[in-house]
C-alpha cells in the first residue's frame, strides 16, 4: 500500500458532541491533508464498545495492569487484581461511550496513524501539548475521573497503530461506507512533479 493510502479510526466521543467540538476536529485533520473517507454519527451499541475496548479477557487484565502501574506512579495503590480493575474501567468506558452521539471517521493520508496521534495528543488531557486537540479543549484528569468513578472525558478515540487501525475500521464502518475519491489536495501533496499546474 502507498503511505497516502494509510488509513486510520478516529471516533469524536459524546463529551465532545455535547460541546460542539465536532466541526473544529474534523478541520484540523482536513487543514493538515488528511482525507475523510468516512464518516457518520451513531450511538455505539455495547458489542461495538466491547469489541474497541474489551475484546478479550486478557487484553481487559493488560488494561487493568497499566493503570495499576500509573497509579502507582503517583502513589496511589489498587488493591484490586489487573483483570478485575480492568473491567472496572471498562464498565466506565462501556457507559462513558453509550450515553450518547458519537462521530466516526476513517481518516486517510500519509503516515495517517502517527500524524492523527500527533493532532490528539497524549491520552490523558492533562499530559497533552498546547496546540493538540486535548490539551487545547479539555482539562480532565485520570485523578478527577477516579475520583468521579467515570472514564476520562478525553473528547476522541484514535487507532494506537495500523495493525490497530486495520480491526477498529472493521468494527465500526462496513465497507460500503468508505469511499474512494479523488481530491485535487492530493496533486498538491502526492504529485512529484506538480505536473499542470499552470494549465
Amino acid at each position: 500500500m502507498k503511505p497516502q493510502k494509510e488509513r486510520t479510526l478516529v471516533l469524536i466521543k459524546p463529551d465532545a458532541v455535547q460541546r460542539s467540538l465536532v466541526g473544529e476536529m474534523i478541520s484540523r485533520f482536513e487543514k493538515v491533508g488528511l482525507k475523510i473517507v468516512g464518516l457518520k454519527m451513531f450511538v455505539p451499541s455495547k458489542e461495538q464498545i466491547r469489541q474497541q475496548y474489551a475484546p478479550s479477557r486478557k487484553d481487559v487484565e493488560a488494561w487493568g495492569q497499566r493503570s495499576i502501574e500509573n497509579q502507582l506512579k503517583i502513589g496511589r495503590e489498587i488493591k484490586v487484581p489487573p483483570y478485575e480493575h480492568g473491567m472496572v474501567l471498562f464498565k466506565r468506558v462501556e457507559k462513558f461511550m453509550s450515553a450518547g452521539p458519537v462521530v466516526g471517521m476513517v481518516l486517510e493520508g500519509n503516515q495517517a496513524v502517527e500524524i492523527v496521534k500527533k493532532i490528539v495528543g497524549a491520552t490523558e488531557p492533562l499530559n497533552s501539548d498546547v496546540g493538540t486537540i486535548r490539551g487545547d479543549y479539555t482539562l480532565d484528569s485520570y485523578q478527577m475521573a477516579d475520583a468521579d468513578d467515570r472514564a476520562v472525558r478525553n473528547l476522541i478515540h484514535r487507532s494506537a497503530s495500523k495493525e490497530e487501525a486495520e480491526k477498529e475500521i472493521k468494527i465500526w464502518f462496513k465497507p460500503d461506507e468508505i469511499l474512494e475519491y479523488g481530491l485535487i489536495n492530493e496533486k498538491i501533496l502526492y504529485d512529484v512533479n506538480l505536473d499542470g499546474i499552470l494549465e
